[in-house]
């Protein structure tokens, strides 16, 4: 299989109530792609001043994977500054949001799997 990014981008607005836009380009996409161990797999662009909003996972964990650009990470509350290699890891139960304080896209890989 060879997926191209333009055929399975999502732009979305205020994503879990985080300012401006997310972009999502989706590397695997549903359970059906990933053996049924997760939902999402994507390569995630924020530009400046976006984010992805406070959320809490509820039967399944995400990590994040730092490509590019700097960012602050609230894990569970707690505000971490994130860059180029770092990951982060949220466990069901626990909440996080992700945004971008640089003045570069922050580019990150997103890898949802169920508990």
């Amino acid at each position: 299989m060879i997926r191209r990014n333009s055929e399975k981008t999502l732009d979305v607005k205020k994503m879990f109530g985080g300012a401006g836009e997310a972009k999502m380009f989706r590397i695997l996409e549903g359970a059906d792609e990933m053996y049924g161990k997760g939902r999402i797999f994507n390569h995630v662009v924020l530009e400046p001043g976006c984010e992805i909003g406070w959320h809490v996972h509820q039967g399944d964990g995400e990590t994040y994977y730092i490509l590019k650009g700097q960012g602050e990470y609230s894990d569970n509350g707690r505000l971490l500054t994130v860059g180029p290699g770092d990951v982060t890891f949220v466990d069901a139960g626990e909440g996080h949001s992700l945004k971008n304080t640089g003045d570069e896209n922050l580019e990150a890989i997103a890898l949802v799997l169920f508990k």
